[in-house]
């Protein structure tokens, strides 16, 4: 009696073993493959919660249904016009048939790696069907911002004129997406979006690009210069010319009043010296006096004719003198 209770708690025991040997459980963000030996038995399980199998013999091979990420290294590489950039690229995918994923990847890593190859071969192909403004630029649509200071500056030229686009980076990205799509979908794998993480100039031409922003400045400050010289030029110039036109009409104002002062005073000397004789023989001795006065000193020498009137009162003194 004893001996067969044991057995049946053996037995019980080795039930409830299979039991949870045989049972597993799928949550909602995983869907699931049962292989039997390494192969695959039956279909994909994608239906979350409680599901069998065979102890032992069958394993659970569990695979993401969620969004992935790949985030592929940053690689160099050339655009059609010759240029070395560097390009970080990643992408999002997910498993949309996990029988075709295991039977050709078997796991997330080889999946990673098969989407380097890809996503990485299709990316160099791109960027190298293109110049380098297409790469850099958003697409055609978006007008750049430009400094107004350096649209002044640079007149009817091309200078800091941004050249336009035939496709841009948006492009490009959509370029590579539906190149990779159908390779990848050969994995099991549906491609949901690729994008340019970053891209970044090779030192060499970032070296090159500096002395081009450097060169396109230096132009734009000489430009200022030549402006300012040359609006400098005309300030002056209007200046000595009003400065002209102002002396010039106020030398002309002074003459009028040196004239009409002179002429005031000419009619007034007239009226008062021409009253009486006397009075006009005072007025050419004051005169003579003043003359003598200007032109006479201590160092003077002078040759007078006898009949010369500023020679009338030298004589006339002379004349009177005992």
């Amino acid at each position: 009696m004893i001996r067969s209770k044991n057995l049946s708690y053996l037995g019980a025991a080795i039930a409830l073993l299979l039991l949870f040997l045989s049972a597993y459980t799928v949550n909602q963000a995983e869907q699931v493959i049962i292989t039997q030996f390494g192969r695959p038995v039956g279909d994909p399980i994608t239906d979350p919660g409680l599901h069998f199998k065979l102890p032992f013999v069958q394993d659970v091979n569990r695979f993401d249904k969620r969004y992935l990420a790949w985030d592929g290294p940053l690689v160099e590489m050339s655009t059609k016009d010759k240029t070395y950039i560097q390009v970080d690229t990643f992408a999002r995918w997910r498993i949309t048939d996990p029988m075709r994923y295991y039977l050709r990847l078997r796991d997330e890593r080889s999946a990673q790696s098969r989407l380097e190859d890809i996503l990485g071969s299709e990316t160099r192909t791109a960027i190298a069907r293109h110049e380098l403004i297409e790469v850099v630029r958003t697409d055609k649509e978006r007008k750049p911002m430009r400094d107004e200071t350096l649209a002044v500056a640079a007149g009817e030229g091309t200078l800091g004129t941004l050249r336009p686009i035939q496709v841009g980076r948006a492009r490009i990205e959509q370029d590579i997406f539906h190149a990779a799509q159908p390779k990848l979908a050969e994995f099991g794998i549906e491609l949901l979006d690729v994008r340019f993480k970053r891209i970044n100039y090779n030192q060499q031409v970032l070296e090159r690009i500096y002395q081009r922003m450097i060169s396109e400045r230096l132009q734009i400050a000489q430009r200022f210069r030549s402006e300012g010289e040359g609006e400098a030029a005309r300030i002056n110039g209007k200046k000595e010319r009003d400065i002209n036109e102002i002396e010039s009409a106020a030398y002309k104002k002074i003459q009028a009043i040196h004239g009409e002062a002179d002429a005031k005073a000419t009619e007034i000397y007239a009226q008062a010296y021409t009253q009486k004789p006397e009075a006009a023989e005072f007025f050419k001795f004051t005169k003579s006096m003043e003359t003598y006065r200007k032109i006479l000193n201590q160092d003077a020498t002078i040759v007078l004719s006898t009949n010369s009137d500023l020679f009338e009162l030298l004589k006339r003194g002379e004349q009177k003198r005992p």
